[in-house]
């Protein structure tokens, strides 16, 4: 989770008496020092209102941060409280460490003795000075997650639970969740005991709890989840934080979980100071266990609370800042702001339809090279995709225009694990002698071969000088090895040999695909059930995607070694490339928001997960992908999109329909679909009046969706055609399926194209 949590020993423990007194300065106005003065009204109300429970509600870059800081700043300078009397809770260490380096700049000291760091530092810090209540001793240990799982398997058995049907990381993941919601074993409902796992999740969690004390080890829900036993069963204990703490501030509130409401809630009984901070239009978490109600029952649990909001944006113009506040507006479970700024209006949004991923890669590639023409920064320029496998076809894209980029928040597509591992397979089923591609997925998914026995195929590969397939050979020949790892590696090696004579026989992408299957390794992915197992299986399939451009399975893997070379780490301007959910916090000159479809985002995993909840969810999805933007903000949806290795007729977002009429510019590409010069664009202003939705479904007439995504019906293809196509050459049509169509290609054999890249010979 990032949290550096505290792990001192016992004379490092917090002292509940009061600590002697650090001379601070006498209450003061704060005007001598200037740190009020560059505030605005709304801010300025925020960090003076110090007595009672106050809410401040901060939009995208109202400068909440600031209001964090100062508002800490003024509570020392004015003499209200010492240090180790305020506790400030973040969710990242970053933040925890700007916040100690910026107030200490503001009062112009260092700022020793006080509390401040993330919930689960904070959490282990308190339960280490009193882990003798729950059961544990002070030098307990923190397992990691991995740790987690290990015990989860180990107790598997003991309740009965199929680890095929129910893997151990699934379990962890519900034990987790219970934790997140403050949930211990005693007060999990009956109806979810019976339900998860089987029912043996329930159990399962308690004999895990106890043996978490045998242990002395805490998980990292424990951490806040023993904190409230500790306030809850111990009135003496919750008094003495009471006490000590006579402000609380509170970073990210939207962000927070029941475990940590709670915590936070009972902390604040006594002086009722606390400060939550955060925007109930930026709760994009709930996969996470954030709950958004939250901060929206707050005025509930503090009736007597003061309600600031920060509506002055100083990051977005106003255009960009009209069409996020009009369609964030679309929610319900909101308290409701209206951002505001007074600069210039800057340009209307850009709303652009295309014909399908590779079209939308290629048109914001050009935009990108005219924007770093104009002397734009290349990492003031920012893709953001709801999901991460559309990042390919523009790394694609970029790659193939020269132009630097990196991806945010995990690694580019070709170095993300699932690829490197499916591109290992590949590698040794079209040259078996590739020692590194072969010992990277030899035991990939887990087949059961220990140490001794791949150390035995190193051996033998070594004395002989020989790849350690043709080791392996020798070996399963042999008694060297014990049977059951023995008939595994036969099969495997069986398994390659049978790959490596369909190479030529069937299409590479196929081939690709069966290779995945039979080896084990997709369904290892399905199995697992974890928060990024669904994204892999996306990267995999659009790999598979990605093999339809090229003629041999060889000159695609040579395509991919040119794409790993091409990264230049000395170069630091580069475009950057990231999730919707990645981007939270940063901010960009110029931001483009690809697939805004139907079908892709609002994402149809959350709309049947959490209907109506889901859907505001992803709702403020795109509103944080908006107001990410300084100067421009462009949105694109395709006409057609392949969406796990099937192509779609997309419609655009419900979430495009709700942008208001004013701030957006409607254009769609010409030339391609008749009329205009190709890659050019034609304003298409009032679009909306026929592009609206009824009762939650499209026309079936929107007229930006019949320009985009006309069909090449209007160029009559018939069976039997000839016809060339740039990349597969010259062939005949089999059959016609609207804009798309089976030729037999005379070199490239049968292949299924989009009819508009097709011309009539």
């Amino acid at each position: 989770m990032g949290d550096t949590l505290y792990k001192g020993n016992m004379s490092d423990l917090p002292d509940l008496s009061d600590p002697p007194q650090p001379d601070l300065p006498a209450p003061s106005s704060g005007d001598g020092h200037g740190y009020l003065e560059t505030l605005n009204d709304s801010q300025l109300e925020a960090v003076e209102a110090m007595d009672g429970p106050v809410l401040v509600l901060a939009g995208a870059g109202t400068g909440k941060t600031r209001v964090l800081i100062t508002r800490l700043a003024h509570i020392l300078m004015q003499g209200r409280a010492n240090p180790h009397q305020i506790l400030a809770v973040t969710f990242t260490n970053k933040a925890a460490l700007e916040m100690r380096e910026r107030v200490a700049a503001l009062v112009q000291r260092p700022v020793e003795g006080w509390w401040v760091g993330t919930f689960h530092a904070t959490g282990a810090r308190i339960l280490r000075a009193h882990a003798d209540t729950v059961g544990l001793k002070s030098n307990f240990t923190i397992l990691d997650a991995d740790d987690q799982i290990r015990l989860v398997k180990q107790l598997m058995p003991n309740h009965q639970i199929d680890d095929k049907k129910t893997p151990p990381r699934a379990v962890s993941g519900i034990i987790q969740r219970w934790k997140d919601r403050g949930l211990p074993p005693d007060k999990v409902s009956d109806a979810e005991a019976t339900t998860q796992a089987g029912g043996g999740a329930h159990a399962l969690y308690a004999e895990y709890q106890d043996r978490l004390k045998v242990l002395n080890a805490a998980d990292f829900g424990d951490l806040l989840l023993h904190g409230l036993t500790l306030f809850q069963d111990h009135p003496d204990i919750l008094k003495s934080y009471q006490h000590r703490f006579r402000y609380l501030l509170v970073d990210e509130y939207q962000d927070t979980n029941v475990a940590q409401y709670l915590w936070l809630r009972l902390l604040a009984q006594a002086h009722k100071n606390i400060c939550c901070v955060g925007d109930d239009d930026q709760s994009i978490y709930s996969w996470r266990g954030a709950e958004v109600e939250n901060i929206l029952r707050f005025e509930k649990d503090f009736p007597d609370a003061r309600v600031v909001r920060l509506e002055r944006n100083y990051r977005s113009t106003p255009h960009i800042l009209a069409a996020a506040s009009g369609l964030i507006d679309h929610n319900e479970g909101r308290h409701g702001k209206t951002l505001w700024t007074d600069l210039n209006d800057g340009e209307k949004v850009r709303v652009t339809g295309v014909w399908d991923g590779e079209e939308e890669a290629r048109i914001t590639g050009e935009e990108i090279e005219a924007l770093h023409t104009k002397k734009q920064p290349l990492n003031q320029i920012a893709v953001l995709v709801r999901a991460g496998f559309q990042t390919r076809e523009f790394e694609e894209r970029l790659i193939t225009l020269g132009v630097p980029y990196r991806v945010i928040g995990g690694p580019r597509f070709y170095e993300r694990q699932e690829i490197r591992d499916a591109i290992a397979y590949l590698r040794v089923t079209v040259q078996p002698d590739d020692d590194l591609a072969f010992e990277r997925i030899v035991n990939l998914p887990k087949r059961g071969l220990g140490p001794a026995t791949l150390q035995t195929v190193h051996r033998l590969a070594r004395a002989e000088g020989i790849p350690l397939t043709q080791a392996v050979e020798r070996l399963v020949e042999s008694d060297e090895i014990k049977p059951k790892p023995r008939e595994t590696l036969a099969a495997l090696l069986e398994s390659f040999r049978r790959w490596r004579g369909d190479v030529g026989l069937l299409p590479h992408p196929e081939l690709a695909e069966q290779i995945l299957d039979q080896s084990g390794y997709t369904a290892m992915w399905r199995d697992k059930q974890t928060v990024d197992a669904p994204g892999r299986l996306e990267n995999l399939k659009e790999m598979i995607i990605a093999l339809e451009d090229f003629e041999t399975l060889g000159e695609f893997m040579e395509h991919v070694s040119l794409v790993m070379e091409n990264d230049d780490s000395n170069v630091t301007d580069k475009v950057n490339l990231m999730t919707l959910h990645g981007a939270k916090g940063l901010e960009f000159d110029t931001v483009f928001l690809a697939g805004w479809e139907e079908g892709l985002f609002p994402h149809p995993r959350t709309l049947d997960d959490s209907g109506v909840a889901g859907l505001e969810e992803e709702r403020r999805l795109a509103y944080v992908g908006l107001t990410r933007a300084r100067k421009q903000a462009f949105v694109t949806f395709a006409a057609n999109r392949r969406i796990h290795g099937q192509w779609n007729s997309a419609m655009p977002s419900r979430f495009i329909d709700e942008l208001p009429e004013d701030h957006v510019d409607i254009r769609s590409p010409t030339g391609l679909y008749g009329g205009g010069q190709a890659g050019g664009f034609s304003d298409r202003s009032g679009v909306f009046d026929n592009n609206r939705r009824q009762r939650g479904q499209w026309r079936s007439r929107p007229e930006l969706v019949e320009d985009v995504a006309r069909s090449s019906d209007d160029t009559d293809f018939q069976v039997g055609q000839r016809v060339f196509h740039q990349k597969f050459g010259y062939g005949k049509i089999n059959a016609v399926d609207g804009g798309k169509l089976e030729i037999a290609f005379e070199k490239a054999g049968d292949k299924k194209v989009m009819a508009s890249f097709v011309d009539v010979v």
